[in-house]
């Protein structure tokens, strides 16, 4: 199977569910974003696991062509660089977590796109 398609096939359903579930569940999120960064282990964490999909997905579609495989290629190297500051810069997530828990709808327009993005890809990987 092409690595586009897996990839699509992935990533699609993935941005879904975590769109929907933030859209539908925003007093839970507002509470996830408030305490995820007083924990210093868990953001080391997430920050690693984001680093390694990040990296898996650059590593098997780093394709920089004009179609819609160049979207799997950002998302990757969008959550390669996450990873990265995750990792390496832990306290700026906790200034970004208060800007979006002060202001949630920066959070829910952008997420509303990424399920646009989402089904987008889930039809590309599944239907076309």
């Amino acid at each position: 199977m092409d690595s586009s398609i897996l990839l699509a096939r992935l990533i699609g359903p993935y941005i879904i569910v975590i769109g929907t579930s933030l859209i539908l569940n925003k007093k839970i999120f507002r509470q996830i974003m408030e305490d995820f960064p007083k924990n210093p282990s868990l953001v080391f964490i997430a920050g690693l696991l984001t680093f390694v999909a990040g990296l898996a997905s650059v590593l098997f579609h780093n394709v920089w062509v004009g179609d819609w495989r160049l979207i799997i290629t950002i998302f990757g190297w969008l959550v390669l660089v996450k990873g990265v500051l995750l990792v390496l810069l832990p306290g700026t997530l906790v200034k970004a977590t208060k800007i979006y828990s002060d202001n949630l709808k920066l959070v829910l327009i952008p997420w509303g796109i990424m399920i646009l993005i989402g089904i987008f890809l889930t039809i590309k990987g599944y239907i076309i």
